[in-house]
Parts: C-alpha cells; sequence; structure tokens
C-alpha cells in the first residue's frame, strides 16, 4: 500500500519526483531565505540596511533573493521618489505566514545549538575511535 503526503484538495505531491512544488521547497528551504524574510519579519527595510542585518550575505545574494521572493509574491518592492531613489521591501501576507514558519526553524535552532554541538562531540569521538 503506497502512501502519499498530498495536501488535502490538492493536486501537488511533494514527495514525488517531478512536483513543481519543489521548487518551493527549495527556496524555502535556503539560509538565506530563514535570515532574510526573519529580518524583513520584524520591519520593512531598504536594502542596504536589509544587507546589514543579514550578516554575510553579498550584494549578489540579496538581489537574487529578493526578485525570486517578489516574484513568489512573498515581498514587495516599493521605490519613493527621492534622489536618489528610495527602495523599500516588505512582506506580503504570504512572505509574513512563510516568515513565521522559518522564524520557528531559526530559534529551534539556536534553542538546540548546544546540544547539536555535544551530539557531534560524541559522535566524532566514537567514529575517530580506532576500529578492532
Amino acid at each position: 500500500m503506497e502512501t502519499t503526503c498530498e495536501v488535502p484538495e490538492s493536486p501537488w505531491d511533494i514527495y514525488l519526483r517531478n512536483c513543481p512544488c519543489r521548487d518551493v521547497l527549495d527556496l524555502l528551504a535556503n539560509k538565506w531565505t530563514a535570515l532574510v524574510l526573519g529580518a524583513l519579519s520584524r520591519r520593512p527595510h531598504r536594502f542596504g540596511e536589509l544587507r546589514r542585518a543579514v550578516g554575510g550575505i553579498s550584494q549578489k545574494m540579496l538581489t537574487q533573493n529578493l526578485r525570486a521572493f517578489e516574484r513568489d509574491g512573498l515581498v514587495t518592492r516599493t521605490v519613493f521618489p527621492t534622489t536618489p531613489p528610495t527602495v523599500e521591501y516588505a512582506l506580503t501576507e504570504r512572505g509574513a505566514s512563510a516568515g513565521k514558519l522559518l522564524m520557528a526553524v531559526s530559534e529551534w535552532s539556536v534553542a538546540n545549538f548546544d546540544g547539536i554541538l555535544e551530539s557531534r562531540k560524541e559522535y566524532d569521538s566514537r567514529v575517530m575511535e580506532p576500529v578492532g
């Protein structure tokens, strides 16, 4: 008996190899997505301040991610008529719901980090022991 994990009343099954929903899963599973949407969940940001808020992200990577988020309806991009133009990024309702999920993962990561480090040390010490 084959089981699937389909969303009720949805034609999509993300566990199937060719399910197009996997593109969305790939986007959401990206560390930069969690960090950028997390920062935007606090408040809208201009590009430069968003880049500073997400330590380590390059300008190119931030630009790519923001374009993907805008394309998928997660983020709005508002241009204000100033000199030079001011651009602000904010979460849409869809982006806010994704942001909540990703913030939960981020919080879990922080809360469990010490235990994970301890597990890694324990595992690594067992793997490094000589065999036989």
